[in-house]
Order: C-alpha cells, then sequence, then structure tokens
C-alpha cells in the first residue's frame, strides 16, 4: 500500500490492555499548570522500565470547563495491574503537583472503580486538612504555605489500549525526529490520547528479551537500526534510509488508539524524507491488540 507516495508495510502493530487514570490539574495560569503535569509524568515513557506510563494531553481546559473555573490540563497515568495505581497516583500527585504553585487536582473519569489517592493524601494535612464539597465534586482541602491545595478524593480507574506504534524510516535524522514529531502531534489531536516519549519521539525503539544478555528484558531492536543494517540477520531497514524513528500511542480506547494511529500515519507520510512506515510487533506474544496498518485505510 501507499499513501502520499510513501510505501506502508502490510503489517500490524501490537498493542495492549493497561489501566489508566485521567487527571485534570488546574492552576493559576495555563503556565503553571502545565508546568505541574510535565512533572507529574516525569519517568513515565515506558512499563518496560518506569512504574508507570504517563503523558499530557494536548487539550487546554478553559475557565468554563474546569471545577474552579481555573484553566487546566489532562494527564494520563498507565499501569500494568490496576492495584498499582493507588500508590502511583500518591506519589505522583503528592511529590509533584502538591508541590507546585497553585495547582489543584480533579478526577477525569466516570467509573465504578476507583482509588482514594486524594482521601489519603490529606494526611499531609496533619489533621489541619478539611473536606469540601466543589461543583458537586467531594475535595479535600489541605493547608500550604501558599494557600490550599485541593484535590479530588477519588479518581477513577479503566482499561485502555497503550503500545500502537509507527516505525518511521527516513533518508537523515532531522527528517525523521520532524516526522515523529508530526505524526505525534497528529495522534494527540484525537484527544484522549497521550504518547509517552520525550515530545512523543521515541529513538530507541526496543524488541521483547535480549539476544545475548537473558537478564534483560527489553534490548534494542537490531532490525531497525541503521548502522547494523549489514550486521544484524534480516534487517529491515530499507535501502538508502538512515535513520528510523518511533512513536507510541496510548489511548482510552481501541476506536481513539486507530483514529490517532491512522492521523499520524497520514502526517508522517506527507513529511519530507519519510520512504517507508511499518509497525512493531512479536507475534502476538506481547499484546492481544491488534491494529492493522491497512485497515486504518
Amino acid at each position: 500500500m501507499k499513501l502520499n507516495n510513501v510505501e506502508i508495510e502490510d503489517t500490524f502493530a501490537e498493542a495492549f490492555e493497561m489501566y489508566y487514570s485521567r487527571l485534570l490539574i488546574t492552576a493559576r495560569n495555563k503556565k503553571l499548570a502545565l508546568a505541574a503535569a510535565s512533572e507529574a509524568c516525569g519517568f513515565g515513557t515506558s512499563i518496560i522500565g518506569c512504574t508507570a506510563e504517563a503523558g499530557v494531553e494536548d487539550k487546554i481546559f478553559s475557565r468554563s470547563e474546569t471545577p474552579d473555573s481555573r484553566p487546566g490540563v489532562a494527564v494520563q497515568i498507565w499501569v500494568a495491574k490496576k492495584e498499582k495505581m493507588e500508590k502511583e497516583l500518591i506519589a505522583r500527585i503528592g511529590q509533584c503537583i502538591l508541590t507546585a504553585p497553585t495547582t489543584a487536582v480533579w478526577n477525569l473519569i466516570e467509573s465504578e472503580e476507583k482509588v482514594k489517592a486524594g482521601e489519603k493524601l490529606r494526611f499531609f494535612g496533619d489533621g489541619y486538612e478539611s473536606f469540601a464539597e466543589i461543583n458537586n465534586r467531594k475535595a479535600v482541602k489541605i493547608p500550604i504555605m501558599l494557600g490550599y491545595f485541593i484535590t479530588e478524593r477519588e479518581f477513577g480507574i479503566a482499561k485502555g489500549i497503550a503500545g500502537g506504534n509507527l516505525i518511521i524510516q527516513t533518508r537523515s535524522e532531522a527528517s525523521a525526529v520532524n516526522a515523529c514529531l508530526k505524526a505525534a502531534e497528529a495522534a494527540r489531536s484525537v484527544g484522549e490520547v497521550i504518547t509517552p516519549f520525550v515530545l512523543g519521539v521515541c529513538a530507541s525503539g526496543s524488541k521483547v528479551g535480549a539476544k545475548k544478555y537473558k537478564f534483560m528484558h527489553a534490548t534494542t531492536n537490531e532490525l531497525f537500526c541503521p548502522a547494523l543494517k549489514e550486521k544484524a540477520e534480516k534487517s529491515k531497514v530499507k535501502a538508502g534510509m538512515k535513520a528510523v524513528g518511533e512513536i507510541v500511542i496510548n489511548a482510552t480506547s481501541e476506536e481513539k488508539l486507530k483514529q490517532a494511529m491512522k492521523k499520524a500515519l497520514t502526517a508522517a507520510s506527507k513529511s519530507r524524507g519519510v520512504r517507508y512506515i511499518t509497525a512493531a510487533n512479536y507475534g502476538g506474544k506481547l499484546g492481544k491488540v491488534k491494529i492493522n496498518l491497512g485497515e486504518l485505510f
């Protein structure tokens, strides 16, 4: 298949189910909300080595869309096992949002399953905390040096799809980075989507396990390393391709993931220097969700 004169391999991206919580961080202004959101998502690129996957959504919530009439941004926190979510939220909210100037945090998921992260964070108030109801939301007010930190008492948890991906082969490092940035931005424009790597670009796509070091859970994907084209058996780097970039996408539903991948694929195919696009899969060993690139169109 060809899209905008770029060859698209007839293959599938192998994705998998994980659990996510979606938080709304508000602050006195957009800059402060974004800064707190970015900090809360630190060390959140891949569940392979991080305690969670995390990312900031692109949408800026207006004052009319938030419980406290202040600008806000949404973040998603993803874990492999839902039992780990409460601890993850307590750590990230407590260390990165509570400590940020003028912030508050609210739940963005209507679900039956919830974790009491805000309820437990109240103990930071050392007995001076109080409960409040704000726009029909049950919250905790924790006195801090800058005033009050407000957090909703419970946060929803739901099942989503993680690990959607595209591998983009280009003629140069610059064109690979540019194409991945455009693809990631297009994916996030769908809404309720994150691209957990730095600016959405994964420079070091990995494979499951290792050939030489059995203690490693994941290692470099030599089949897509241009520097190893002559060394790696059955290299998948096409002739003339000097750089390969990957974007990874998490979405709140399989339908959202498909929409995001379609937009990302289209954006990448229009980017200068891109000649070939494929996806990573492991024959079904990693995840049960298969997103076929051809079927997106």
